[in-house]
């Protein structure tokens, strides 16, 4: 048809050749592709060693046992798995999270769990309950990128926390509220992810703890208490959550995506009462009701299955992936370079020498076979250039040893360039024709 869009027109959503760009909503604005997203299709190749993405790795999940679960759930049960359910959840698996949940010191009732499509849609219907366009949440510097993207479409405004190696800096905290209500906004939460952080992979010290709990209580601020991660600790137990010692003023949010498999897409928020109604009510605007299949299946894997002895092998093969991560680190990468050393959870954040910057510099990693997550990600103001997230989750103990000698051959190279031209590499073209030991072409 005539007047029907070119196919141009509808690939450049948003731009001036979008016929539907006078009316999108105002938030959509926010709603942009992350450099997470961006990266996926080039970092799937399989020549490319990817140290960028968090998948988990299930490769270790007895799959005998889940089928033969799934199995008898569909002959037994199937009417009823594959049917409507509550927008709450399923009585019998809320009541199993809160045995997931006492092992980190939290004593709940399952009346105030929610079940949602994975925590990353519990932080969205938090967000949507609780905050109007110009609000802040305050989150950690650096922070999770999902999150932020919530809080970007929901347009809140960010303010960032700084973190050292023992996690969120109280000072840091108390600064960020003192410069948002100098400012005349109103802070809705604090978002904060305390053990094993994504994506700086440091653990809130135990003795911080009680001290971030009282600022946010003494200026009625809500915590957000993100713990995916919580359970796969390396050298010790779970830490103490937030929530085992703040019942109202803590909304807490877990996940089965990272101690069973993301692909169930099952995760849950812990709200006090009044919280826990809207949140349902939010949740069956939005999806009438989170999956009961996936929600029964868990269940049943949880009720049949020693899945506390699989997230010990989880732990164990996780932190023989941190190993040769920290390892190969330490063997390659050049003296300027720094890295923390995490005690759990998926993630090294390293930084760069001066004048090198991550973003400029992920093309020609890409085109020497490796993939990272630069620094920028995972803040809201810019910050970040000189710092990437690796993720040592997925990829096998010999490829991670790989990708680190194909990425320190490429920071190397732009140490190289940078003591030439005197300047950020951010401000340099790209090289072509340098030799990283990589295919000559540009995967970008």
């Amino acid at each position: 048809m005539e007047n029907s869009p070119s196919r141009s027109h509808r690939s450049q959503p948003g731009g001036r050749l979008d016929p539907y760009v006078d009316r999108y909503a105002a938030r959509t604005a926010g709603m942009t592709a992350s450099e997470i997203r961006a990266l996926f299709a080039v970092a799937s190749r399989p020549e490319v060693v990817s140290l960028a993405g968090g998948m988990p790795n299930i490769s270790g999940l007895p799959l005998d046992v889940v089928g033969g679960a799934i199995s008898e759930l569909v002959a037994t049960e199937g009417p009823v798995a594959m049917q409507y359910g509550s927008g709450q959840g399923v009585p019998e698996l809320r009541e199993q999270i809160t045995d997931v949940m006492r092992l980190e010191g939290i004593e709940a009732h399952a009346d105030d769990v929610v079940v949602t499509v994975g925590s990353q849609q519990a932080v969205d219907l938090v967000t949507r309950v609780f905050c109007d366009p110009g609000d802040v949440v305050v989150c950690e510097a650096p922070s999770y990128v999902g999150a932020l993207g919530v809080f970007k479409g929901y347009q809140c405004d960010v303010v960032h926390a700084e973190m050292d190696a023992d996690g969120l800096v109280p000072e840091a905290l108390r600064q960020a509220i003192r410069a948002t209500k100098a400012a005349g906004k109103t802070i809705k939460f604090l978002y904060t992810i305390p053990n094993y952080h994504n994506p700086a992979g440091v653990t809130l010290a135990a003795e911080r703890r009680p001290e971030i709990l009282e600022i946010c209580r003494s200026e009625g601020i809500l915590i957000l208490e993100d713990n995916p991660y919580g359970l796969l600790g390396f050298d010790r137990e779970p830490m103490r959550a937030l929530r085992a010692d703040e019942a109202e003023g803590v909304i807490y949010l877990g996940s089965f995506s990272k101690t069973f498999a993301p692909g169930f897409r099952v995760g849950w928020a812990l709200a006090p009462p009044s919280v826990r109604e809207k949140l349902v009510l939010a949740q069956e605007s939005a999806t009438l009701c989170p999956p009961q299949f996936s929600q029964m299946a868990i269940s049943a894997y949880l009720s049949k299955h020693d899945w506390q002895g699989q997230i010990k092998q989880f732990r164990e093969m996780y932190r023989e992936r941190r190993d040769a991560m920290v390892s190969a680190l330490e063997d390659m990468m050049p003296a300027a370079c720094r890295w923390n050393v995490p005690d759990g959870g998926f993630y090294v954040w390293l930084t760069l020498p001066p004048g090198i910057n991550a973003k400029a510099m992920l093309p020609r990693a890409v085109t020497a076979r490796v993939a990272y997550v630069p620094g920028t990600a995972f803040f809201a103001d810019g910050y970040g250039s000189s710092a990437m997230r690796l993720s040592y989750c997925y990829p096998t103990p010999e490829r991670i040893r790989e990708g680190v000698r194909r990425l320190a051959s490429v920071i190397e190279a732009e140490m190289e360039l940078h003591a030439t031209f005197g300047t950020d590499t951010a401000s340099m073209p790209a090289i072509r024709g340098k030799d990283y030991d990589a295919p000559g072409t540009d995967v970008f």
